[in-house]
């Protein structure tokens, strides 16, 4: 009895002491590793060139949609502007969202610049040529097409509604899947601003 019950006492104790920390307990999907969305060169709002270089030191959330979307482009912002408010100021400070326009035809600097920042004033969109915009979302493997109903004077684009964060190392590591919630995004933006 003696020698099961220090033999399973010397196995938690050996179970604890490995080399590896413990994985953080994230809200979304863990991607760290991923062999995509390394590159990102856009105009932000005000004229300036970016890329993720512009933003290391900071975690960027990084999502694909369009100033005309409905419902899930100001769900995403509305979600993404209420975790801000449940982090510090000083962690607020260290994290960029970046809003990517699909589409480019009615998408420019000023119709970014009046809808982004509506949701939190540090929140940037950013916008390219038709082939710019391809080739940051075919790095980021995001989905968007141009939708028209039938009998309907405007158009749609249909695109993937999930969310990118990437490490203040500028690597990709988290995906946000539509609607998760304000506080399941701040908890794992807390986790990489200040890793334990």
């Amino acid at each position: 009895m003696m020698r099961a019950l220090f033999a399973l006492v010397l196995a938690l104790f050996l179970a604890g002491c490995g080399d590896e920390p413990p994985a953080p307990a994230w809200k979304g999907s863990d991607i760290t590793g991923a062999e995509f969305g390394r590159e990102l060169t856009l105009t932000d709002h005000n004229g300036r060139v970016v890329t993720l270089d512009t933003f290391r030191d900071k975690v960027v959330v990084l999502f694909f949609g369009y100033t005309h979307c409905p419902d899930v482009c100001p769900t995403t912002l509305s979600d993404m502007a209420e975790a801000m408010r449940l982090l510090t100021p000083g962690q607020a400070a260290r994290v960029q969202v970046l809003f990517v326009s699909v589409d480019p035809e009615r998408d420019d600097a000023e119709m970014l610049k009046a809808y982004v920042p509506y949701f939190h004033e540090s929140f940037l969109g950013l916008r390219g040529t038709p082939g710019q915009v391809s080739e940051a979302a075919r790095e980021f493997k995001i989905f968007y097409r141009k939708h028209v109903e039938p009998g309907a004077t405007g158009y749609l684009v249909d695109h993937s509604a999930g969310s990118y964060v990437i490490d203040t190392q500028g690597r990709l590591r988290l995906y946000l899947p539509f609607a998760q919630t304000p506080a399941d995004i701040a908890h794992d933006l807390k986790l990489l601003l200040d890793p334990a």
